[in-house]
């Protein structure tokens, strides 16, 4: 069935359009309506969006992100935006300023930490500032300069206070901060938080997506939010956390996430010509958390697994975690040969009811598998880039392009979901999803 959507020059008109709407100054909204703040991995993403349009104003994004870093070195999940409401939980109930000791004193944000893309998104702009004059190539340079203590700081922050058994995975002590929050990776961790009584709550997500299937139940924001309180009692200190929270992952897909981004930025820092002292730990640390990711695989189909360090076992999930060392290899020829089969195979990209041959976020044929309910079955635009972009740096430049046409095919209805029902291509959830956007325009270049 041919698509009937906009050209690509449309599309990408149509998708600098939405940036331009979400713009709120020096950040962009995730979403107008059901994220209306700024969300750590999508302003990555963002930037990545923004770098074809305007490096400086990609610049401004990243600048923004890190001005709310917190002095041990974590960058927040959540900036809020001044003044702007709409947002559950907001900055009240989070209370970083007054009980973390390392919370910024400028801008309000969150307490927990998401996926480390940044890295991915500096080298897009430092691509993109190359094809432009000595003026925006300076700007990207600056920027580099001047954030990149800051951005190796993040970093080391990840390699230690994230790793406290030293195992070369990210643990993660909420859902939330995968930013896959309610994937069924997490059903039996979830399972094991028993929310004591918490202060009365109204969401605020259920009054824009008003069809209950696409949105986490509210069992589970229970639990979301008890885990919040856990942290506030723990006033946000890295220690107390590992010793304390009642859900502590070793999340493999933010582990390769992690390994990815400490070889990017290694590669920035050796190119640009910063303190060999710095791209020597990055490197390190991207050779440490590899064999991390590798060492939770299958041996014979490369499957990766998360680890829930309270209960003492491994999760196998088919879902997208599966395929971390896709992201930051490791595996033997024959290991990865058989996991790219299984992404590409009827499980997931080659099932043969799916509109688009693309990897919905958990296969459809896994028992946990809903096609409309964000990260237990849709697909989300954003993962097939980030998957592109991976295999494209791979090597594996066929792979990356299928994924761009399906993913152009899946975006050219113009909506911007933030991710898509896998059989009828629906879109789904919040609509003029910025990084949807950003997605599309870095394909369309």
């Amino acid at each position: 069935m041919a698509d009937r959507g906009f050209t690509p020059t449309q599309l990408a008109a149509r998708a600098a359009y939405l940036l331009r709407g979400n713009d709120l100054g020096t950040m962009t909204s995730a979403a107008p309506r059901l994220y209306p703040h700024m969300w750590s991995w999508d302003a990555a993403f963002v930037s990545v969006g923004l770098a074809p349009l305007s490096v400086e104003r990609a610049v401004v994004e990243l600048d923004t992100l890190l001005s709310a870093q917190w002095t041990n070195g974590m960058i927040p999940h959540i900036v809020f935006a001044n003044g702007v409401d709409g947002y559950f939980p907001g900055p009240s109930r989070w209370n970083c300023r007054e009980l973390a000791a390392h919370a910024p004193i400028g801008p309000d944000t969150s307490g927990i930490t998401q996926p480390p893309v940044h890295a991915i998104a500096l080298q897009r702009i430092l691509d993109h500032s190359r094809r432009h004059g000595r003026t925006t190539r300076a700007v990207a340079e600056e920027f580099l300069d001047r954030r990149w203590p800051d951005l190796v700081r993040w970093h080391r922050w990840l390699a230690h206070a994230r790793d406290p058994k030293e195992t070369g995975r990210i643990t993660l002590y909420h859902g939330w901060e995968s930013g896959m929050d309610n994937s069924p990776r997490w059903d039996r961790a979830y399972a094991n938080v028993i929310p004591g009584e918490l202060p009365p709550y109204q969401r605020a997500d259920t009054d824009v997506v008003t069809d209950p299937s696409q949105r986490p139940s509210n069992g589970e924001y229970d639990r979301y939010l008890w885990l919040l309180e856990e942290m506030r009692t723990a006033r946000y200190d890295d220690y107390q956390l590992a010793s304390t929270m009642s859900f502590a992952v070793e999340d493999v897909f933010v582990s390769a996430i992690f390994s990815l981004a400490c070889e990017v930025l290694a590669n920035i820092g050796e190119e640009h010509s910063m303190p060999n002292a710095d791209v020597r730990d990055l490197h390190a640390w991207g050779e440490k958390f590899r064999k991390g990711v590798v060492a939770t695989t299958d041996p014979r189909s490369g499957a990766a697994r998360d680890f829930d360090t309270r209960a003492d076992r491994w999760i196998s999930t088919e879902t997208l975690a599966m395929f971390a060392p896709l992201l930051c290899g490791g595996l033997s020829r024959d290991a990865e040969r058989s996991l790219l089969r299984i992404f590409e195979g009827p499980r997931f990209c080659g099932h043969p009811d799916l509109r688009y041959a693309l990897p919905p976020s958990t296969s459809p044929v896994s028992k946990y598998f809903r096609p409309r309910e964000y990260w237990r079955g849709p697909v989300w635009p954003v993962m097939s880039w980030l998957f592109s972009w991976a295999f494209a740096r791979r090597g594996w430049a066929e792979r990356a392009l299928i994924l761009k046409a399906e993913g152009l095919r899946q975006a050219s209805d113009g909506s911007f979901a933030e991710y898509y029902e896998p059989f009828t291509g629906a879109p789904l959830g919040s609509m003029q999803q910025s990084w949807t956007a950003a997605s599309v325009l870095d394909w369309l270049g």
